[in-house]
């Protein structure tokens, strides 16, 4: 028979292990995105990028895919989320959502000046934004920023009102379901991200070959990394360190940059997104 105090020492030891394992694990950084491409791309982008991020703050980090934009914002709130790629229009969500405790830390150079391309069939006789109306139309998702809320407000300052000027709207979910849409002949024009639309003619994506651009937007802020309410500021700050020292000249950077398709990372602040809103605001689609 083991001793009385010798076995209230062992259940303490046990129990500290536990507490100990349960602690360890508790050390991890909780990453998601916006779907605005297809999961296997999004994967495919951010493998490399939680690798690198798993060595400069010593913890685990899991990425966890979504079904849709608005269960990143509801994840942030909600704190189940730590830090989460969004784009402009996103994150005015999540600041409205969090009362402006949400806070965008970092932001690719590429998205001071953001663009949004309109695509129609290669074969279409549509070359102007104004030949689109009475076409069939698709945006991306609702909830983004260059697949619908500022290519909406450009097309609104053009005289163009999509919900009265268009046969038919519809929404694809992604960027690159956008091209799929519009070579197919679901839609007989549609609008995306610059960047991704760029992806896909590098890449020689047969969709993207079946259709051609006719116009780009003026510019705007657009994408940035997000950490939910709350989150220490020690590591915080760690974070965006991470980001702010990714160098594309340095070889263990480069395959990393070229997925997140980044020259650099820079500073961010809630406040550079202000116009993303009034943009949404003037579109009707904050209210």
């Amino acid at each position: 028979m083991i001793p009385i105090p010798r076995l209230i020492s062992r259940c303490a030891l046990a129990l500290s292990l536990v507490l100990g394992v349960a602690t360890a694990h508790a050390q991890v950084l909780r990453v998601s995105a916006i779907p605005d491409e297809a999961p296997t791309e999004l994967q495919r982008k951010f493998k490399p990028l939680g690798d690198y991020l798993e060595k400069e703050t010593g913890l685990e980090v899991v990425f966890t895919p979504v079904s849709d934009y608005a269960a990143v914002v509801e994840g942030l709130a909600a704190k189940k989320i730590d830090l989460a790629w969004l784009g402009g229009f996103t994150y005015v969500q999540a600041r409205l959502r969090t009362h402006g405790e949400a806070l965008p830390i970092v932001q690719r150079a590429e998205d001071e000046v953001f663009t949004s391309k309109f695509i129609v069939p290669a074969d279409s006789p549509v070359k102007s934004l104004a030949e689109l109306k009475g076409k069939t139309f698709a945006f991306g998702s609702p909830s983004s920023t260059s697949g619908h809320l500022m290519p909406r407000f450009f097309l609104l300052e053009d005289g163009i009102d999509p919900d009265k000027d268009f046969a038919r709207i519809a929404f694809s979910g992604a960027h690159d379901a956008t091209v799929a849409f519009v070579a197919s002949g679901r839609a007989e024009a549609g609008v995306l991200n610059a960047s991704v639309m760029d992806k896909l003619i590098e890449k020689g994506d047969a969709n993207a070959g079946r259709v051609k651009v006719i116009a780009t937007t003026p510019p705007y802020y657009d994408y940035n990394w997000t950490v939910r309410p709350g989150l220490d500021p020690a590591l915080r700050e760690k974070i965006a360190n991470a980001f702010l020292k990714l160098d594309p000249a340095d070889p263990a950077h480069k395959e990393l940059m070229a997925l997140q398709r980044a020259s650099k990372f820079v500073p961010t602040t809630s406040a550079n997104y202000d116009g993303i809103e009034r943009a949404a605001r003037s579109a009707g689609l904050i209210k």
